[in-house]
């Protein structure tokens, strides 16, 4: 029963202790510092998607921001279309159309645009995956492909601003209404963070359940050596896409609660930097743990925070010399530093076994030295 429970804390405390607290937050924080934590949160689902492909399967993804953009934008196309209440969006009457764009229309429905947000990256992560994956292109171009296509889409999003809104994306969601009542009310920006810990805990259970599964171990597998999964009969193309396409979603979803509680999306939001520091959550969190990649989330966002307000000349300085600080002291990343220092404690305070004082007859003989043969004293 002690090992249960002891199984249990190890592998759900954290994380029951961590949306406990999240719970408890409105209890205390101010509404600012509420609407602040629930963003944060947003980027820590991203965090958990990166590390399932990063930290257990080795792709290390340059285009979350992508997936993360697109999902915003989705949801933000409903949001403004409630917004204008029936009128045209007022960025595409200063572009100069006249009606709504056919691919906007159906964005009026709340569940379309929630389906279609999370689909529609998944879909073009499994496809692109696919195409990469089969072509055998893994490592630092993968990398680079991700980033790349991350980049082209960016800028693509700021050329079309008649139907993207351009470089401001889509802004002024202020009169939207969600269930009757003002997106930026009191109330509907508590359900919004509440969801939004839902969400966090949902996908860390279901990552950590695909962790402990075959396909979790196939995925590890696929980390360490390839070529040995596909010797065994499975296909590394397939899961590689699969997993990539998760990783995706989980960032589509992390936008979708992301445009609500800031009010905005733009394709500054989806390019190749955020990208980047989606990267240094995991790294500074502890890759290949999942909790580690919620801790890094939160430590950068919130140090971003704290440094631009209280320093806001020098910042940046600051927000650099605590990623390279944190590469040097915990190479492993914060959590994975804790878990070494727990082992550590633990081998330190397990019992160890008594010294034997004497020897029985056949110790003793077997530890006497072994007499030479004649040929080798000749």
């Amino acid at each position: 029963m002690n090992r249960q429970i002891a199984g249990f804390v190890q592998q759900w405390g954290a994380i029951t202790v961590i949306t406990l607290l999240l719970l408890a937050a409105p209890l205390v924080l101010p509404e600012f510092r509420l609407n602040q934590l629930g963003k944060f949160l947003t980027f820590a689902i991203i965090a958990v998607g990166l590390d399932l492909i990063w930290g257990y399967g080795g792709m290390m993804s340059l285009g979350q921001g992508l997936f993360f953009g697109l999902g915003a934008y989705g949801f933000a196309m409903y949001l403004k279309l409630q917004a204008s209440s029936g009128k045209l969006p007022d960025f595409m009457f200063w572009s100069g159309l006249k009606e709504l764009p056919w691919f906007w229309a159906p964005f009026a429905s709340p569940i379309f645009a929630v389906i279609a947000a999370l689909l529609i990256p998944g879909l073009i992560a499994g496809i692109v995956g696919f195409v990469i994956f089969r072509s055998r292109v893994q490592g630092v171009y993968f990398s680079i492909i991700t980033q790349a296509l991350t980049l082209l889409t960016s800028l693509w999003f700021v050329g079309q601003q008649a139907y993207t809104g351009g470089t401001n994306g889509i802004t002024n969601l202020g009169s939207a209404q969600v269930f009757g009542r003002s997106l930026f009310s009191s109330d509907v920006q508590h359900g919004f963070y509440l969801a939004t810990v839902a969400a966090l805990a949902l996908v860390y259970i279901l990552a950590r359940l695909l962790i402990a599964s075959r396909f979790g171990r196939l995925l590890v597998a696929l980390r360490d050596d390839e070529n040995r999964v596909r010797f065994l009969g499975y296909d590394p193309v397939v899961l590689k896409a699969i997993v990539f396409a998760l990783s995706a979603v989980c960032a589509a979803l992390a936008g979708i609660l992301f445009v609500p509680q800031v009010g905005i999306i733009s394709p500054s939001s989806m390019g190749v930097v955020p990208s980047i520091e989606m990267v240094i959550w995991v790294a500074l969190g502890g890759r290949g743990t999942l909790i580690g990649a919620i801790v890094g989330a939160l430590v950068v966002s919130y140090g971003r925070s704290y440094f631009s307000e209280t320093y806001p000349n020098i910042w940046q300085y600051f927000l650099g010399l605590l990623f390279i600080g944190s590469v040097l002291l915990f190479p492993k990343g914060i959590v994975g530093a804790l878990q070494d220092g727990a082992h550590a404690l633990r081998l330190r305070l397990a019992p160890r076994a008594p010294a034997r004082v004497g020897l029985n007859v056949a110790e003793e003989r077997s530890m006497r030295p072994i007499p030479p043969r004649v040929e080798e004293a000749a």
